[in-house]
């Protein structure tokens, strides 16, 4: 069962910004106090109510496609107030795939503005949108400006949020988060760093990830603090926004990190309001670097949206380690075999600190306490079944457990990959790449970053009459296709694609990823590539073939920031 709800709870904070008039929400253009705040959701929580009694709809299910904008804060808390559950629509995602998030979280109602309005042109919603750029949307409201907070209070197990996560396979699952859910992972936060009414939080992650909305936006509410948006992350607004919204706070995922060290320093860069940024996948050396650099300190987690398991990061561990204990008063953390449930032997190394015993120690991570914070699935039984089996919840992720105590990460299942804190599933990318007029066969799978988590790879067997010799324009083909693929999201283009004379397979049939997977960019193939440093979202795909050069760079790239190319 989960444990008991903190105090306050989540609407408790909301309505405490009653007339208060210090600053709630700023950002570039716009300040609105927590009073002005608390109005804006009421009025937005009537036109809702109002809105889903008209359609008689099935859920209260808000679907916000929106940036980091004043919007998107405000229905966050009008969803609270009215018992409704907002839904975080990722941008990145594109056409059918896009129209089925909506569809398969019931959504009564998108809202979203003139910058994302075009990602649905096309679609067959089947609900209503609302501009909130538009004249239309303006004229909804004004009749609800005045609206007091609705009479019925939620109870804290009231579903307040749908954050999409990617699994294994198939589409992204949508993680059910109730009131009592969010307020008890913002409290903790809240307490752990100690953040006060006096201290303000910038939002430079997107607030449909549970990073921004569980590690920022909860946290900043039920602490009575500021939040400071920026509406898409930007690394070279990064240390100008901190400075002019006085931030202490911060989140972060992914290379974001990486990022903002790439832009050009300044002698000044030190004197800056930062204490603390709280995130995932900085790597050991980039947190080191951003300390020295800023002045402030990283602490990083392990955990998911799922809240089934969570790690904390603790100064004592040593290097590789993720932490020794859970986060949560009742985690019971164990490495276990899969396949037994038995937990593993405890992990060796050697003087240099290389694994001993891998094939023994490593094994699934698992949360012994039953389905601890995990509130499951939406509409995915399936899912839900293959996450907590026999009152255990099982993260999927690979673990090893020292003698110490402390958990290591070892690796994730290979049908799935994560790139800049995104889980991607093989099997999304692997479709678009099949439908290339070149392709004979497809294989994709995660190579290692050299900062943090995945790149994607891929393997493709051309067929007999596609252009075999000249790789330079066979880059550009590629990178043509790419392009025109209206599902690709912005994560989805693989870094490297080898060009395999002969897919390898098992005796099965299947694609033997394997070997693919070991050789990953050094093999006699020829192999196109989009250097580091290009973003897959930023302008247009270009892909070029990989040289000797390059791999040298390659190698220094990965020395630099104290990893292997190697797993």
């Amino acid at each position: 069962m989960p444990a008991t709800d903190p105090s306050p709870t989540l609407l408790d904070a909301v309505h405490a910004q009653r007339g208060r008039h210090g600053p709630g929400l700023v950002g570039d253009g716009f300040g609105f106090s927590h009073d002005q705040v608390f109005r804006a959701a009421c009025a937005r929580a009537a036109l809702l109510t109002r809105l889903l009694a008209e359609q008689r709809a099935a859920h209260p299910h808000v679907g916000l496609l929106l940036d980091n904008t004043p919007e998107y804060a405000f229905w966050l808390q009008a969803c609270a107030l009215a018992g409704a559950t907002a839904v975080g629509i990722n941008p990145t995602r594109r056409g059918p795939d896009l129209l089925r998030d909506i569809r398969h979280t019931d959504c009564a109602l998108v809202v979203t503005g003139q910058r994302r309005l075009p990602l649905l042109n096309g679609l067959d919603l089947g609900t209503p949108v609302l501009d909130s750029d538009g004249p239309h949307y303006a004229a909804l409201l004004a009749d609800h400006l005045d609206a007091e907070p609705p009479a019925r209070r939620p109870a804290p197990g009231t579903r307040v949020l749908l954050t999409f996560t990617s699994g294994s396979t198939g589409a992204p699952k949508a993680v059910i988060c109730s009131q009592g859910r969010l307020a008890r992972a913002g409290d903790k936060v809240r307490e752990m760093y100690r953040l006060t009414a006096d201290d303000t939080g910038y939002a430079c992650m997107p607030l449909f990830h549970g990073n921004a909305t569980m590690a920022l936006w909860a946290p900043m509410l039920l602490a009575g603090g500021t939040v400071a948006l920026r509406p898409t992350f930007s690394a070279s607004h990064f240390l100008d926004d901190v400075r002019r919204y006085r931030a202490g706070y911060f989140t972060y995922v992914g290379r974001a990190v990486s990022y903002v060290l790439a832009t050009e320093e300044r002698p000044d860069d030190a004197d800056n309001p930062l204490r603390l940024g709280f995130g995932t996948e900085a790597g050991a050396v980039d947190a080191a670097r951003f300390e020295a650099r800023f002045g402030c300190r990283l602490v990083e987690g392990y955990g998911s949206s799922e809240g089934g398991c969570n790690l904390r990061q603790d100064p004592a561990a040593p290097p590789g380690a993720v932490g020794r204990v859970g986060s949560g008063p009742d985690d019971d953390l164990a490495v276990v075999d899969p396949a037994t449930g038995e937990e593993r032997p405890r992990s060796r190394f050697d003087a240099s600190g290389r694994l001993l015993n891998g094939a023994e120690a490593i094994g699934e991570l698992v949360n012994r306490t039953a389905r601890a914070g995990f509130e499951g699935y939406w509409r995915n039984p399936a899912a839900d079944a293959a996450r907590v089996r026999h009152d255990w919840y099982w993260t999927g992720d690979l673990f090893h457990r020292d003698a110490g105590g402390w958990f290591h990460f070892a690796g994730r299942s290979e049908d799935w990959l994560r790139v800049d804190s995104e889980n991607l599933a093989v099997a999304d990318i692997e479709n678009i790449l099949g439908r290339w007029s070149q392709a004979e066969a497809v294989a994709v799978y995660a190579v290692p970053d050299p900062v943090a988590g995945d790149q994607v790879m891929a393997a493709v067997q051309l067929r007999p009459d596609a252009d075999h010799a000249d790789t330079a324009a066979l880059a550009a083909r590629l990178a043509g296709f790419l392009a025109a693929q209206p599902d690709l999201g912005t994560k989805m283009p693989p870094r490297f694609v080898r060009i395999v004379a002969r897919m390898p397979a098992t005796a099965t049939h299947k694609t033997a990823k394997t070997g693919l997977r070991a050789e990953r960019w050094r093999t006699e193939d020829p192999v196109l590539w989009r250097p580091y440093g290009t973003a897959a979202g930023g302008g247009a795909l270009e892909y070029r073939p990989l040289t000797g050069d390059d791999l040298e760079k390659i190698d220094a790239l990965f020395a630099e920031h104290g990893r292997t190319a190697w797993r």
